[in-house]
């Protein structure tokens, strides 16, 4: 009777197992933003480095979490809620104004794709590398991976120079 119970509670709270995830996923990236958002902004190279280091810490202590956010699928061929997304992209935009004081002359679409791109590919790597079913990156081989990786793309925009 009690799990019986408890399981019309949840339906009663969130409508079925999929809001479930929806509002675990939004309180996800809450938390995740504002990890994100504590990352000093007085260097803006730093601030780079420091947000895809702050990405990698908090994806290592909630790898599942993430992975629900990144990967869940709707049912039915239901649209992602628009609430979520607009988080997940206000994520991603931390890294505008730092790329902004890097790239003066860039216009704000090349910024916007750039922070996409940056951030996909930070969390590309972080994923991968905590994939436990496949090659596990060490996590202290895995900080030192993304930050070779932001080093390369920081020279190839010609914000580093080149070693």
């Amino acid at each position: 009777m009690s799990a019986n119970f408890n399981r019309l509670a949840l339906y009663n709270e969130f409508g079925d197992f999929g809001g479930v995830i929806l509002t675990v996923n939004r309180e996800t990236v809450q938390a995740l933003t504002a990890r994100l958002a504590g990352v000093p902004a007085e260097d803006s190279v730093r601030q780079l480095y420091g947000l895809a280091e702050t990405y990698l810490d908090f994806f290592a202590e909630h790898a599942n979490l993430l992975r629900s956010l990144f990967e869940h699928r709707m049912e039915d061929d239901r649209p992602y809620p628009d609430d979520i997304l607009q988080m997940v992209m206000d994520a991603f935009a931390l890294m505008h104004p730092p790329l902004v004081r890097v790239l003066p002359d860039a216009d704000d679409v090349k910024i916007a794709l750039l922070s996409r791109t940056l951030f996909s590919a930070v969390h590309g790597i972080i994923s991968l590398g905590l994939e436990e079913r496949m090659i596990a990156v060490p996590p202290q081989m895995l900080r030192q991976q993304v930050t070779q990786f932001l080093d390369a793309h920081l020279v190839g925009l010609g914000i580093l120079p080149a070693r």
